[in-house]
């Protein structure tokens, strides 16, 4: 089994910045790509930011500029610096990872249960 553990959310006013965190565990053989999702109320579920095993990165373009995704050296962990958050930045943060769990298996999405990321006055 494999397990995603996001930390770090929280309410932050506007243009302040907040750091999230999400650490696998389990069964790991290598994970090839983690990336965080956000979804908002009545809206749908959608990518923020993503990195590859070879350090190629994707982001959504409302937080390009703004928000920096990041990977530890042993590829376990990920990182989301949110930087000049806004209240459009509201939402519930869930993390995702691409997971081969041995070296002859496929690889599998897991995800974490989300950590709630609220921007206001």
């Amino acid at each position: 089994q494999v397990q995603l553990v996001e930390s770090g959310g929280g309410l932050v006013q506007p243009g302040r910045s907040l750091r999230l965190s999400c650490a696998a565990s389990g069964s790991i053989f290598s994970i090839l790509t983690m990336g965080w999702y956000r979804q908002a109320p009545g809206k749908q579920r959608e990518l923020v930011a993503a990195m590859s095993d070879g350090g190629n990165t994707n982001y959504a373009d409302s937080v390009k500029g703004r928000f920096t995704i990041s990977r530890d050296n042993a590829k376990n962990t990920v990182y989301l610096q949110m930087n000049s958050l806004k209240p459009e930045d509201t939402a519930v943060y869930y993390c995702k990872a691409a997971v081969r769990r041995w070296s002859w298996s496929l690889t599998a999405d897991y995800w974490g249960e989300g950590t709630l990321v609220t921007v206001s006055s």
